[in-house]
């Protein structure tokens, strides 16, 4: 499949098709594709799991931006009502994610919803600073991570 889209980028970018073009075009390809396969570790296989798991990816980013816009309210709500009072802290948990890219992605995740900021990740432990402690509640299970563990395949 990758091969394919090799070559049909072969044509467009040349713009004209002749058998000199056509040729060369199988060879080039050819090449880079194993290239790609011997030396950079390309698998169509991680390819195929990466397109049946994109509905789980926009999902996901979905979610972050639902998050992101209800995080905004609540910060909203703190800095513009004079009477309530923050109640600033750190909280630590621990998830269950085996995955180090999507630690990660759940440690940004949090840092770009407003009011946390993730201060410290080591293996699975994270360290979090909130505006206030309600944004923290049941963090360890929060939306971020059922989400991962759905594109983990833990759910």
């Amino acid at each position: 499949m990758v091969y394919y889209i090799l070559w049909i980028l072969w044509f467009l970018f040349h713009g004209k098709v002749t058998l000199e073009i056509v040729g060369f075009g199988v060879l080039i390809c050819h090449g880079v594709y194993w290239l790609m396969c011997h030396y950079m570790a390309y698998d169509v296989k991680k390819d195929l799991r990466l397109i049946i798991k994109l509905p789980l990816y926009i999902q996901y980013a979905l979610v972050l931006v639902w998050e992101v816009v209800k995080s905004n309210l609540a910060v909203m709500r703190i800095i513009l009502s004079p009477n309530l009072e923050a109640e600033p802290g750190f909280v630590s948990f621990e998830t269950d994610l085996e995955n180090e890219v999507a630690r990660v992605v759940l440690a940004n995740s949090m840092t770009l919803t407003p009011g946390t900021y993730t201060v410290a990740l080591e293996d699975n432990r994270y360290m979090v600073h909130a505006l206030d402690m309600a944004f923290t509640e049941d963090i360890a299970e929060s939306v971020f991570v059922k989400q991962l563990r759905r594109l983990e395949d833990k759910a």
